[in-house]
Formats: structure tokens, sequence, C-alpha cells
């Protein structure tokens, strides 16, 4: 049996200026107040059980929870203006959008480990230049993956 949220085709990477034009002010607001009340719970997280426990919390993409919702939202209304029902197809984009979010943040756990071992041994530049770089591996990997499977 299918599983009815994948798409039965393959879906490619690529970016979508025109979005940029669909996207209204309040819903950019939305995602920067998500992003502002995530980060400040990671921080007060990290005031009270410290910084390694504070840093675990900023591997949570913080713009996530506006994100899925206003990708549901888009979708849905573009089917819409085309007179189909785009509620499943709406789901689909999101749950494709959390999937990505967690192959992310699977990335940034990475990047997290690199610099708590790395950092107090090493110039900050150079390790900051590896994190950045074993995140996007991994990111990729994980893309490359879910794709072959």
């Amino acid at each position: 049996m299918p599983n009815r949220l994948m798409p039965t085709s393959l879906m490619s990477v690529r970016a979508n200026l025109s979005a940029l034009r669909e996207t209204r002010w309040y819903e950019l607001a939305l995602r920067i107040l998500f992003g502002g009340l995530i980060t400040v719970a990671t921080g007060l997280i990290a005031q009270r059980f410290g910084p390694p426990m504070g840093g675990l919390f900023l591997a949570f993409p913080a713009i996530f929870p506006a994100s899925a919702t206003l990708v549901e939202k888009h979708v849905c209304e573009k089917k819409q203006r085309h007179g189909l029902d785009g509620k499943n197809r709406g789901r689909e984009a999101a749950s494709l959008d959390a999937r990505g979010a967690a192959q992310g943040s699977i990335g940034l756990i990475a990047f997290a480990l690199i610099i708590w071992r790395l950092l107090p041994d090493h110039a900050p530049w150079l390790v900051l230049i590896v994190a950045t770089f074993t995140w996007l591996a991994v990111a990729v990997a994980l893309w490359t993956l879910r794709r072959l499977l």
C-alpha cells in the first residue's frame, strides 16, 4: 500500500523566488515572533540548566512552527484558486517541510557536536568552518539517502 503522505514522484530541491511575492507582511511577522519566542525559551533553558542544554535546543529550527502552517496554507490556497481541494496536498507539503526540518536539525546536532568537541583546543574560525561543512555534509547525505530509499 503506498504511503499517502509521499508524493508519487520525487521532488527536486530548487529556489522559488516567486514565493516571496505570495508572502504577506503578517506571515513574516509571525515567523519572526515564533523565532523570537523560541530563542527566548532557549536562553531561559540555558540560564537555568547551562549552555550545553540550551545549545541542544538551538538545534530546533526557530521558525519551523510558523513555517509548517504557512506552507500548508499557501499550498491549499494555490489549489483552491484552481478549483481543487488543496487540504491533502497542503498536508503533504507541510509533512515534507517537517521532514526537511528534521534532517536539518540532525545536521545542526552534528554542527553542535563539532563545536563542543573541537572549540576548546582549536582556533574558533577553523572550528566554525569545519562545523559548517559537517552540517552541510550531514544534511546533504540525509537528503540523498532519503531520495535513494
